[in-house]
């Protein structure tokens, strides 16, 4: 009887191209990098690509929540020294018996 032995293929060439990838274009997924895999004249099908990406630990995190989004880039906030340095504004709004809105904005200044 015959039975089929499985010949894996050597991808270390294609891994480090993959890697190389990856580094340069952090944002590109492992669709992106097929593409340009194929543009480059690589012949491996989308499978073994996806396969080498998530052995090579470069899978994309999942996009941050909205509600972190702005915590990431907010800075410490300065402290005020003298007068009139920290200010405010808040925001009010009402509806007139004809249901039409209005909003007015009240500022706030808070001696250092």
């Amino acid at each position: 009887m015959y039975y089929y032995r499985h010949h894996r293929r050597e991808d270390r060439a294609l891994r480090s191209r993959i890697r190389e990838i990856a580094i340069t274009r952090i944002r590109y997924g492992y669709g992106r990098i097929y593409i340009l895999l194929r543009r480059e004249g690589w012949r491996d099908n989308k499978k073994r690509v996806y396969r080498v990406y998530k052995e090579e630990g470069l899978n994309l995190r999942s996009k941050r929540p909205r509600r972190s989004k702005a915590g990431a880039h907010r800075l410490e906030r300065p402290a005020g020294v003298g007068l009139h340095q920290v200010w405010s504004m808040d925001f009010v709004s009402d509806a007139l018996f004809d249901r039409r809105r209005f909003r007015c904005s009240i500022p706030h200044v808070r001696d250092g």
